[in-house]
């Protein structure tokens, strides 16, 4: 504890302004118990950049350590890019500190010589990947903590290709980063360098997400659409891309539409709990709607309500919204003749085999990155002769083509619209075409289980659960072998039937998944941005017809419960 103390110390000096002082001032003399909590530790870069709760401290996002995060890039910068005029551009989304902070960035880029492009206001995060590109800056960033609670933000730092930085670039700005001193950064904005973009990026980002998200579809005005930003970002942008495509029946929840930082109609705004959609999905069925999307608030995941066979509202996990998507879209360019096996699909190592089998099916390839979007577009800049179709995850985010080097709701959304009216116009649905992929490949049926662990306690109970399950592997589940099992964190694959050792091509990370001989896949990792640790369950079945679809997903459903407890889970 003492520790702690002489570290919240150092932030009553004079580089740290007067209410920074007092707030650490006023959590000494009251002995808070979250002192430790905001020094144990520094933010550290994770899967989706720094993401934090709001405040002062170390272990915080304020002034200070979003100010000494881009003084360590500026610097970087100016190392990697000698000579060279810099420009970085500037997002942000609706949360209450993310426009603030957001100038503090830019004053310190500016500071530093560097030329800024903000954004005029907020904006969904896809458009800032497309923004990189679009105005040839060497950087992006983003204010943005996604779908976490209210008095969380983040900052995620893009590259020159528009995708998040990996390494070695990561690494090589966060050792910038941790070799500086609060007083080192520059505050001393050259206001002449920051200017304001907005309309123009808008109209780039429309034409470029019709572009590659529209098809050859008919009686786009039949199909009814329900639409929720959950107080987000993406506003912005969606209902004008789908007015453009040619949707004349979207209907937009109202009472969620303006943003609010607070969220106030939702525990969460996080379009995978299904209560996120509850009042997107009571107004789709109160006008008869074919299709619900909502985003997170700032509009890179999407999640998707579509009625199935019995004409109920279903929430598809983003397991099926990929698989989905991925076969829509290949299936199009073989429609166009355009496959000719220099092509390739993006998938994670936690999201479902599906994506692989209908991409075998079409004999296109499969790349499998760590969780996390930066790696698929990190697959797209290290394949240059290759021609990226799409590519998703299966925390209800997608990627559909290049133009944009992150998980985009925006396009995804209007995707998501054509699939479902070109299967309306053809007598069919949304959900008839996903039991049709599950006859012609596998049922797969995936769970997830997120334990929250809170604090130094919690990290500690995290890292211990993950060096249990290694130094313990599991060699039966649920009555089948472990064939196989992947420790990305030694980049080691095992066959635990015959001993045999094989290297995991791909970076390290602390992930660990078990395959057994029936096709069931469970992965378990501590969560980049939040206090978690993630077990992903994956089983399947053969479907033989879509009238067993009821008894088949039962007992997958029972499979997965059974491994849960066995788990002790």
């Amino acid at each position: 504890m003492k520790e702690i103390l002489n570290k919240a110390k150092q932030w009553l000096s004079d580089t740290f302004d007067s209410e920074t002082q007092q707030e650490i001032q006023q959590l000494i003399d009251t002995n808070a118990d979250d002192l430790a909590d905001r020094f144990y530790k520094n933010l550290e870069f994770g899967t989706g950049g720094i993401r934090g709760i709001v405040g002062a401290g170390t272990n915080r996002i304020n002034k200070y350590t979003l100010g000494k995060a881009t003084q360590g890039l500026c610097n970087y910068l100016h190392k990697t890019h000698l000579n060279k005029e810099l420009k970085v551009a500037i997002g942000y989304d609706c949360r209450h500190d993310s426009e603030w902070l957001a100038k503090v960035v830019a004053n310190v880029l500016s500071a530093n010589n560097i030329q800024v492009f903000l954004f005029e206001d907020m904006r969904p995060t896809p458009e800032l990947s497309f923004a990189v590109n679009y105005l040839g800056c060497d950087a992006g960033i983003v204010l943005t903590a996604s779908h976490n609670p209210p008095e969380y933000n983040g900052y995620k730092v893009y590259w020159n290709d528009g995708g998040q930085i990996v390494p070695p670039q990561d690494q090589e700005i966060i050792n910038e980063v941790n070799s500086l001193a609060f007083a080192d950064i520059n505050f001393n904005a050259n206001e002449s360098l920051i200017s304001s973009v907005g309309s123009e990026v808008d109209e780039a980002f429309w034409e470029a997400s019709l572009k590659n998200g529209t098809f050859d579809v008919k009686e786009r005005e039949n199909l009814k659409i329900v639409f929720t930003s959950l107080h987000g970002t993406s506003i912005k942008l969606i209902p004008e891309v789908l007015k453009r495509a040619g949707y004349t029946q979207v209907h937009i929840v109202e009472e969620q539409a303006t943003p609010d930082g607070d969220f106030p109609t939702v525990k969460s705004p996080n379009p995978e709990e299904p209560a996120a959609l509850k009042m997107a999905v009571d107004l789709a069925n109160k006008i008869n709607a074919d299709i619900v999307l909502g985003t997170d608030p700032d509009s890179d995941r999407i999640g998707i309500a579509v009625r199935d066979t019995e004409g109920n509202m279903k929430l598809l996990n983003g397991n099926q919204t990929m698989s989905m998507m991925t076969d829509f879209l290949i299936n199009d360019w073989k429609k166009q003749g355009k496959l000719n096996g220099k092509q390739f699909v993006g998938s994670t190592i936690v999201s479902t085999n599906l994506v692989n089998e209908i991409a075998d099916y079409y004999g296109v390839e499969t790349k499998v990155g760590l969780t996390g979007f930066k790696w698929i577009a990190k697959m797209i800049k290290d394949h240059p002769e290759l021609n990226f179709i799409g590519g998703g995850e299966e925390s209800f985010g997608y990627m559909v083509s290049d133009f944009v080097r992150d998980k985009d709701a925006v396009t995804s959304a209007l995707l998501a619209c054509e699939m479902a009216a070109d299967a309306k116009a053809k007598n069919s649905s949304f959900y008839k075409e996903l039991l049709n992929l599950y006859t012609r490949h596998h049922f797969y049926k995936e769970h997830l289980i997120s334990l929250v662990k809170k604090g130094m306690d919690g990290a500690q109970q995290i890292k211990q659960i993950m060096i249990d399950l290694r130094n313990n592997p599991l060699t039966v589940i649920d009555n089948s072998k472990v064939k196989y099992l992947y420790d990305y964190q030694s980049s080691i694959r095992k066959n635990l039937l015959t001993g045999e050792e094989t290297v995991i091509n791909i970076p390290k990370s602390n992930v660990l998944i078990y395959h057994t001989e029936d096709g069931t896949k469970i992965a378990a990792r501590p969560s980049g941005t939040e206090p978690k640790i993630k077990f992903y369950f994956s089983v399947k079945s053969v479907l033989d017809s879509i009238e067993n679809k009821k008894e088949t997903e039962a007992n997958l459903d029972t499979k997965i419960q059974r491994i849960i407890k066995e788990l002790n889970l």
